[in-house]
């Protein structure tokens, strides 16, 4: 009786430090705790990033411009997609996700010389980021799955997913004091260092486990089969209800933020006749508070929530938490379209998008092949993500024609939601179904 206590006092500090939020296993912490730092890394960066893209395109070219540009995005994605697909049926994962880290830090390198020689670079850059973000997002978190098996995942993932949390809260508190002390094309360089920084961590983990049993370590020396990213997802009963998930969670939720945008504008015009409060001032503070708050709740829910609903609901069990969330803020936004409310349910719906969701739909590719985990992830949480902009665009562009308000808005999304609720239930079943036919630490 006395060895698990052994056990227990020989781990390293950092694993007792972390076992309250994880069931940490001996040999586990130091790479979990490199992979929360790599994602995190990824995370600030984008959000430094993000900071420097909108103040070059609305300097250089204004907000309209800014709205067509994210169509622009999509249709890139149509070619990086393929792309990215054909690359990883030649080299194994460990070049796969530092060759393409690399190649996106070495754009930076070009925009910053660009950027110190006065060439306008606004929607070059807006472009270029819209595609990096979700590139290098799904990409490491395909790698995670490689790594793990169903079971280990489920456990792992909440702690894992803890970086990318803090990355975004900390990332959007410091980028603008960064932007302030040092100018957007000296953020560049620092962004280009930082993902360097991430390759040596993703080549770190893959040393450390490419000889470890379980997972789909051994399987990550070879590339992948030649089947292509969409070819996949359409073959797939499974990959093309996540893919369209993703499409109606972009559209419930940008619907959303076009309600609260609306709302927000109205009280800032309220402001400035009734107050003299300036209209941008209004604005500013208004999202500066909303951000701050979602990116902390989203870290909390990560922290304390998704660990425990992992637990007891699972992964297809977690997936009906933020359509729930979703029904009863659209269903309140029904009766009391008022912006205090409003701010309150879509605080709740990004924070638990931001953690919760994210998480589970992660994990709702353990149980898929190598080549779903690398190339069909990455066209659904790419091409299929923008589609679900341009489908909410679309949405707002017929809604205006036909004259909706707050309701009619908030009355369509709880139809969308709806929708979504039926297509969670089918991978919900397609998940388990799954579980049934491969073993708990089957490899992918």
């Amino acid at each position: 009786m006395a060895q698990p206590e052994n056990v227990a006092r020989a781990a390293p500090w950092w694993s007792r430090l972390l076992s309250p939020i994880a069931d940490i296993r001996p040999g586990e912490a130091a790479t979990v705790l490199l992979l929360g730092v790599n994602v995190f890394c990824l995370l600030a960066l984008y959000y430094v990033l993000k900071t420097v893209r909108e103040a070059l395109i609305l300097t250089e070219s204004g907000a309209e411009v800014k709205s067509y540009a994210a169509a622009g995005q999509a249709l890139l994605l149509l070619v990086a997609v393929p792309a990215y697909a054909a690359l990883a049926s030649r080299v194994n994962r460990v070049w796969l996700v530092g060759g393409v880290t690399l190649f996106f830090a070495s754009h930076l390198l070009v925009f910053y010389a660009l950027g110190m020689a006065r060439v306008p670079v606004g929607v070059p850059f807006f472009l270029w980021l819209g595609v990096f973000n979700l590139v290098v997002i799904a990409q490491f978190w395909a790698f995670a799955n490689d790594l793990y098996s169903r079971e280990d995942g489920k456990r792992l993932f909440p702690l894992i997913g803890l970086g990318s949390a803090l990355g975004a809260w900390l990332g959007a508190q410091f980028a603008s004091s960064l932007f302030a002390a040092i100018g957007p094309f000296h953020l560049l360089l620092v962004a280009a260092g930082g993902l360097v920084f991430c390759v040596v961590v993703t080549i770190w983990v893959h040393e450390r486990e490419k000889g470890k049993e379980g997972g789909a370590a051994g399987e990550g020396e070879r590339p992948l089969g030649k089947q292509g990213a969409f070819q996949l997802i359409f073959r797939d009963r499974y990959l093309l209800l996540i893919a369209l998930l993703l499409v109606l969670v972009n559209v419930v939720n940008t619907v959303g933020e076009f309600l609260l945008g609306s709302l927000v504008v109205e009280e800032a015009t309220r402001a400035a006749a009734a107050e003299g409060i300036e209209r941008g001032v209004f604005i500013g503070r208004f999202y500066g508070s909303f951000f701050a708050w979602v990116n902390l709740l989203g870290f909390l829910f990560q922290l304390l929530l998704v660990p425990r609903l992992f637990k007891h609901l699972g992964v297809n069990g977690t997936l009906f938490v933020l359509p729930v969330v979703a029904l009863l803020s659209y269903g309140t936004l029904v009766f009391v379209p008022i912006l205090g409310v409003v701010r309150l349910m879509k605080t709740l719906e990004n924070a638990s998008d931001y953690s919760i969701q994210m998480t589970t739909r992660h994990a709702l590719f353990l149980p898929t092949s190598r080549e779903a985990k690398y190339k069909a992830k990455q066209a659904i949480d790419s091409f299929f993500w923008r589609a679900g902009d341009l489908l909410q665009a679309g949405v707002v562009f017929v809604g205006a024609r036909l004259g909706f308000g707050m309701r009619d808005y908030a009355l369509l999304n709880l139809l969308f939601v709806g929708v979504w609720l039926v297509i969670v239930a089918g991978i919900a079943r397609d998940y388990r179904e799954r579980i049934k036919a491969r073993p708990a630490r089957a490899v992918a």
